[in-house]
């Protein structure tokens, strides 16, 4: 049986907010000796906010990027070695709409012991918040980047919301969030729930109250650049 075990590190959703990280997860990152972190420049400031005693250059560092196999390969012989690994994703819970989740399979595939901790995830925030159907939900990571297939996605999208009283949760690049509130509102029969979660964890943090599509027209939200989560539903009786 292996000895080395993955350690799976939640970090930051906003760069200020580390007291969304709980505190045992600086005894759990001091017990790694390797890290294989999505982008090793926010990794590191990430741990040097969590204590500034942490020795970065303690750690044996390597990148995910998208996962290559020599990268795998060196994962899996770390832990067969019997060292513990840390993976670190760049915002919110390893494994979660991460790269880090192949990672998480090669250490099945070796029969590696895996650790996920607890620590914010923007996908269950903006759900609880939401006040839509938390029963049965899904994510979908980005919609399409071509208008008429993104607008047909949206309708589908929707269609089996209302079949289904399922919740569909989707993200987007930030600089488009506002041109896909507009689609969503132009889109959407009209009694359709909207919920858009800004900033989660942030002081500035913005959850809008859950609202129909044709209560979306009457606003003059801006999301742009903001980091956002975006949920549609049915009303639940």
């Amino acid at each position: 049986m292996l000895t080395g075990e993955v350690w799976l590190i939640p970090s930051l959703l906003a760069e200020d907010a580390t007291e969304c990280i709980p505190s045992y997860i600086l005894p759990r990152v001091l017990q790694c000796q390797v890290l294989f972190v999505e982008n090793e420049r926010t990794a590191r400031r990430f741990l040097k906010k969590l204590s500034k005693e942490i020795i970065i250059d303690n750690f044996e560092w390597h990148t995910i990027h998208k996962t290559e196999p020599t990268v795998i390969k060196s994962f899996q012989d770390a832990l067969k070695q019997g060292k513990h690994v840390g993976i670190i994703s760049e915002a919110g819970c390893p494994g979660v709409a991460d790269p880090g989740q192949i990672l998480v399979a090669a250490a099945q595939d070796i029969g590696a012991k895996v650790n996920p901790l607890v620590g914010p995830n923007s996908i269950l925030l903006a759900l609880m918040a939401s006040g839509l159907n938390g029963q049965q939900f899904r994510f979908h990571g980005y919609l399409p980047i071509d208008s008429f297939e993104r607008k047909n996605k949206i309708k589908e999208l929707e269609q089996e919301s209302i079949q289904q009283t399922i919740t569909q949760i989707f993200i987007e690049t930030p600089y488009r969030n506002n041109q896909l509130l507009q689609d969503l509102v132009q889109q959407l029969s009209p009694n359709t729930r909207i919920c858009v979660a800004v900033n989660l964890t942030h002081p500035t943090e913005e959850i809008i109250l859950t609202k129909t599509a044709k209560d979306w027209k009457k606003e003059k939200a801006d999301f742009h650049k903001k980091p956002a989560i975006f949920l549609i539903g049915v009303h639940l009786t």
